[in-house]
């Protein structure tokens, strides 16, 4: 074995060292602040009225309960013969269709009913713990909720509502940067 084996292999440490240090170093209130910025958005209509408790969605602004009684199903994606894509097409329908003509975006569903992530009404440690839990939060890793939330074109949706919806108050990049600060400052939930 050379010399120049082992300063090698301890400088490769020391910057694996470096890169979890300057991750793990974020100002925690930071980060928790970041979550007060994620939090204000899932709990937007926009997000919120598809993340229900129950397993009928709500509409419109006020959150109101679906029209027609519409239900989750076991996929989220409605009940047998109400396929939430029955009336949700893959782009919002033209304006001559009417202000309150049914939104649209690819993939129109609900979360399954095995997995429904809640948001609407919970205080913000709760749904801090929901998008840390794989076990409810869809399976995803940290980097695949900041990717969901990046790229998803239903999620993106909400920030072009269409109709007399009200868009996502917070920019989608603000919302994006703040839930990756939060996920770099390794998650924290806010104390109450």
């Amino acid at each position: 074995m050379s010399l120049g084996t082992p300063a090698i292999a301890l400088a490769a440490c020391a910057s694996i060292a470096a890169f979890s240090t300057e991750a793990s170093a974020q100002d925690p209130g930071q980060a928790v602040r970041a979550f007060e910025t994620v939090r204000e958005v899932l709990q937007h209509p926009r997000c919120q009225n598809c993340h229900i408790p129950g397993n009928a969605p709500l509409q419109y602004d006020e959150g109101l309960p679906h029209a027609m009684n519409v239900q989750r199903g076991p996929a989220g994606l409605g009940a047998v013969a109400m396929n939430c894509s029955s009336c949700h097409q893959r782009s919002n329908l033209p304006p001559a269709y009417g202000l309150r003509a049914p939104p649209g975006a690819p993939n129109w569903h609900l979360p399954p009913e095995n997995m429904k992530m809640v948001f609407i009404d919970l205080p913000s440690p709760e749904l801090c713990r929901v998008l840390k839990d794989p076990a409810r939060n869809g399976g995803k890793t940290p980097e695949q909720l900041v990717k969901h939330v990046a790229e998803d074109k239903l999620v993106l949706w909400g920030w072009e509502p269409g109709g007399q919806r009200a868009p996502v108050s917070v920019p989608h990049a603000q919302f994006v940067g703040a839930f990756k600060d939060w996920v770099s400052g390794g998650m924290p939930c806010p104390a109450r």
